[in-house]
């Protein structure tokens, strides 16, 4: 992913973050002031977890056995009504799905790919928008990215720019946020003191399993007594057959909510194969695997955001895993996100 590296590198460069990513998982997001398990646009509840292989067993694997670079991003909390609930026009903005998002950085177009996604939010792993223009309907969700960017003047930047804070970005990685579980804790205060409604650092892989780094810090909040209010998730799947790499989300997501019941963000999700070849699937593959997993996504009370990685293609000049060309210019990948919610 040397292109979507190189652009986030650059974007976040300017508000201190340097982001290489090394392996990918499952990370969850939740969204907890607006959770109540409660109905969403696609009616079905499920809220318990399915035994099976969860999807972070096999990113594990995908990821831990050869990390490879990427980069990161934050989600912000939502809660999913009707559809007809869903569509608010502000100009000539459609959002078609609350839950729907976008993980982006600076690029030429994004008020027009955004307005055509019918997305509703948007985070770009920072504090600030970072240049970003984006349709008045459309949120911006700030992020405090490491323990660098959890400082009294970012943190004040956070709060005049959203009213919901992702936390530390793949904290359990060392390319990425690369921080202890007693570190993050020891910085959780101040996020808390902004009074924004809080996400869960969202790891890269294994926040359904005990004894990982998401558990402990869940664990070590709650008896310190500190606010969690969603958990935000990762995933990539390196298994390129729609139906099974769907099951594998799903079964990692509902896993991670069996064990924290509080409500999920997936703030960077997508097909990718860090450790073989080829890296990514075929085109229409990836939008088959957007159509259904959104579809998925949709009916589960519990999620209440998601984002696919990325928003903008590659600078590279090839499409890769991205939604929009520069220009606004939706890919295959992008028209398939454009209709969920629909």
């Amino acid at each position: 992913m040397v292109g979507f590296l190189a652009v986030l590198v650059v974007c976040l460069a300017g508000a201190g973050v340097i982001i290489l990513r090394g392996g990918s998982g499952p990370v969850s997001v939740a969204d907890p002031v607006l959770v109540d398990a409660g109905t969403t646009s696609g009616g079905s509840s499920d809220s318990t977890a399915t035994p099976g292989t969860s999807a972070s067993t096999s990113a594990a694997a995908a990821t831990t056995a050869t990390p490879a670079a990427t980069a990161k991003k934050a989600a912000t909390p939502a809660k999913t009504t009707s559809r007809a609930a869903a569509r608010t026009t502000a100009a000539t903005t459609t959002v078609t799905s609350v839950k729907k998002g976008a993980s982006a950085w600076k690029f030429d177009g994004s008020k027009k790919a955004m307005t055509n996604s019918g997305v509703s939010w948007f985070y770009n792993w920072s504090a600030d928008r970072g240049g970003i223009v984006a349709p008045k309907a459309v949120e911006f969700v700030p992020m405090i990215w490491g323990a660098q960017s959890a400082t009294a003047s970012t943190l004040a930047t956070a709060k005049k720019n959203g009213k919901i804070l992702l936390g530390f970005n793949e904290p359990d990685m060392s390319g990425q946020a690369n921080m202890t579980v007693d570190q993050a804790l020891a910085l959780w205060p101040k996020l808390e003191a902004t009074k924004m409604t809080l996400g869960s650092p969202a790891v890269a892989w294994g926040a359904d399993q005990s004894g990982q780094w998401l558990d402990r810090f869940m664990k070590g909040a709650r008896k310190k007594g500190y606010r969690v209010d969603f958990i935000t998730l990762h995933w990539y799947g390196s298994d390129f057959k729609t139906a099974d790499a769907v099951s594998q989300l799903q079964a990692y997501v509902k896993a991670t909510y069996a064990k924290y019941h509080k409500p999920i963000w997936i703030t960077e999700y997508a097909l990718m194969n860090f450790s073989g070849s080829p890296k990514f699937p075929t085109t229409s593959a990836q939008a088959a695997f957007i159509t259904k997993s959104t579809a998925m996504l949709q009916k589960l009370s519990y999620v209440h955001r998601y984002a696919w990685f990325a928003f903008p293609t590659s600078t590279n000049g090839a499409d890769e895993t991205g939604l929009y060309r520069p220009g606004g210019v939706a890919t295959a990948a992008g028209k398939a996100y454009r209709a969920a919610g629909q």
